[in-house]
């Protein structure tokens, strides 16, 4: 039994540095998202008996990690509201002209299966290196919404911004998050046949 523990606590530990990261994200908070972290690697470690495999070991504890944070910006959303500026995203405005057309050679590639790159390792590190390095404001927005699956309205209540400048920021991080993904994966014949 103890050998079991043990690669339990070695996974958990593995995991950690990317469940801390995401949750500063969401937080703003070095302390809180510490214990956020460590409120869902405790719960994990408590409960790896009922994990059955069905998905990535990573994928269960990250789940457990997201409803802790929902629970969080819940809590916090009740007691404070934060703001930032919407037009700290940069860059995305040189995609298009005037008359809002794709300026040439900035418009999106054609990506070949992209139903399959979520299966490799390698793309989801791409996909955290390129939601990290939008601006904080953006990917906070868009992490609430596509990764927690936290309600545009809650988005709104919780960060003091009109539902207009959400689904700004969302569209402008997808565009970012193309763009880098264009660059970091599929560029780079990271394709999978």
């Amino acid at each position: 039994m103890e050998p079991v523990i043990t690669d339990i606590a070695e996974r958990l530990e593995a995991v950690r540095p990317r469940l801390l990261a995401f949750a500063r994200l969401q937080l703003e908070d070095e302390f809180l998202a510490e214990d956020r972290v460590q409120d869902a690697l405790m719960a994990a470690y408590e409960s790896h008996h009922r994990f059955a495999g069905q998905s990535k070991f990573e994928t269960w504890v990250f789940a457990i990690l997201k409803n802790k944070l929902i629970d969080e910006i819940r809590r916090r959303s009740r007691e404070l509201t934060t703001s930032f500026d919407a037009d700290q995203v940069v860059e995305v405005d040189e995609m298009f002209d005037e008359r809002a057309h794709w300026v040439s050679g900035k418009q999106p590639e054609q990506w070949v299966q992209p139903e399959s790159s979520y299966l490799h390792e390698q793309f989801w590190q791409v996909f955290d290196v390129c939601v990290f390095h939008l601006p904080t404001g953006t990917a906070r927005v868009f992490t609430m919404r596509e990764l927690l699956g936290i309600e545009t309205e809650e988005i709104c209540d919780s960060l003091g911004l009109s539902q207009q400048n959400v689904w700004t920021m969302l569209h402008r991080a997808r565009l970012k998050i193309r763009g880098c993904l264009e660059r970091g994966w599929y560029a780079k014949g990271e394709i999978p046949s």
